[in-house]
């Protein structure tokens, strides 16, 4: 008798746990957008704020060498038209990181989403990014709104380069904390 008491606790703690874990899983959301890139220009999207001296403003050296840091405040549309429907802005720093013969970034940026089903709220995105290689992985390291406390990751690839302008685009996966 006792041990069929025992088995019968035993049966309901296991299947209790299963129910609980199963319970525990999280939804992932995927989004995909592109980010428009603007240092060069009349309007540029992204400023240089510190950085080696510069002997002009075509010295591409000085502009994009090792410890120039940039402000941006990119623009994210729906398709890589400039003309797409805004879905946010990204706003942050980047620096270039790299001192040897690769074009590497560390970026800390939000991106902030200002229409749709993402509508105010966020995402936090930390990491290097090696430039030239075709598909970059960053982390998403958190966020407001409907993505607080998330994490997951952002691949990014250039879509399109125009001398120093860039439209890349972003595939980012998200577990939301709920």
């Amino acid at each position: 008798m006792a041990y069929t008491k025992i088995l019968m606790c035993l049966v309901l703690v296991v299947v209790f746990t299963a129910s609980m874990s199963e319970a525990r899983k999280r939804n992932t959301t995927h989004i995909q957008f592109y980010m428009h890139d603007t240092p060069g220009g009349s309007n540029p999207s992204a400023v240089r704020v510190a950085g080696q001296p510069m002997n002009s403003t075509s010295d591409m050296g000085a502009m994009f060498g090792f410890g120039s840091i940039y402000v941006m405040d990119n623009s994210l549309t729906a398709t890589p038209e400039p003309n797409s429907t805004l879905i946010g802005r990204a706003q942050g720093l980047y620096a270039m990181s790299s001192q040897e013969n690769e074009f590497s970034l560390l970026m800390t940026l939000t991106y902030n989403f200002v229409s749709g089903i993402y509508n105010g709220s966020s995402l936090r995105i930390v990491g290097r990014n090696p430039v030239m290689s075709e598909v970059r992985e960053m982390p998403v390291v958190g966020g407001t709104g409907v993505f607080r406390m998330a994490r997951g990751f952002a691949l990014a690839k250039t879509h399109s380069m125009d001398q120093i302008n860039a439209v890349i685009g972003y595939n980012v996966t998200v577990i939301p904390y709920y």
